[in-house]
């Protein structure tokens, strides 16, 4: 439970704030890391990569709880990422593989809170040569890292339909908390959505960064590229450590 305070009137209240300032919104500033880039989006240098690995690879289910495609032709796709990339919020990136200089998934900001210093990440759609790689987690971690290191948020929220096991897998997987289910939060596709809540917040991303970091040694792999540890191994021993 969150710790509390007492005020004059002996009610408690929450922690106070001396210190704080508002988060800063994301820039066109490129988010750098080992294996990845996520690049603002921009449909001129991203449009052809993402057509070709959304469409040519991907199966209509990876779709299935996001609230827009499949898309079908070139041109269906282009309007809808052209239309995503002029948004401050949700603010797109493209995550590029430095290898290949190619294009290989998307993410988001969105939700974004300065104010409160609340951000959530969202809209995220891997391609098939993506999915289960230690590059995907090194552009989640990289996000997380931006949000609270770089832009100042004290609040990372990741939300998801709360069918979508997948998901919810991922986001534990990751280091948030789960923090419970709106029910009815959402209508799409012409159907209900309930949303599972999960947060991390700014009191909790040492320990979580220090695991990522571990994770992402390449002392972490073998020859073969196999991980030695699972991120979530890696986070309990270190917390078991800590104790």
């Amino acid at each position: 439970m969150t710790k509390h305070y007492t005020n004059q009137f002996d009610q408690p209240v929450g922690e106070p704030l001396t210190d704080w300032h508002d988060s800063r919104q994301p820039s066109l500033t490129p988010i750098e890391g080992q294996s990845c880039c996520l690049a603002p989006l921009d449909p001129v240098q991203h449009m052809a990569d993402l057509f070709a690995v959304f469409s040519a690879q991907s199966s209509e289910k990876d779709w299935t709880y996001l609230p827009y495609g499949p898309f079908h032709s070139h041109d269906e796709f282009s309007v809808w990422l052209t239309s995503q990339s002029k948004h401050q919020d949700p603010f797109f990136y493209a995550i590029m593989n430095k290898d290949s200089h190619k294009a290989v998934g998307l993410a988001s900001y969105s939700q974004i809170n300065p104010a409160h210093g609340s951000i959530e990440v969202g809209h995220i759609h891997f391609s098939p040569t993506l999915q289960r790689t230690t590059l995907a987690t090194e552009a989640m971690f990289l996000m997380m890292k931006h949000a609270f290191e770089d832009l100042g948020y004290r609040r990372y929220e990741w939300k998801c339909d709360a069918l979508n096991e997948r998901s919810r897998k991922a986001a534990l997987r990751l280091g948030f908390t789960f923090e419970g289910i709106f029910r009815q939060a959402v209508i799409y596709k012409g159907r209900n959505r309930d949303t599972a809540w999960f947060s991390v917040i700014d009191k909790e991303w040492p320990r979580i960064k220090q695991a990522f970091e571990k994770w992402l040694s390449p002392k972490n792999f073998d020859t073969q590229g196999q991980q030695l540890a699972s991120l979530g191994l890696v986070r309990e021993t270190l917390s078991n450590a800590g104790r």
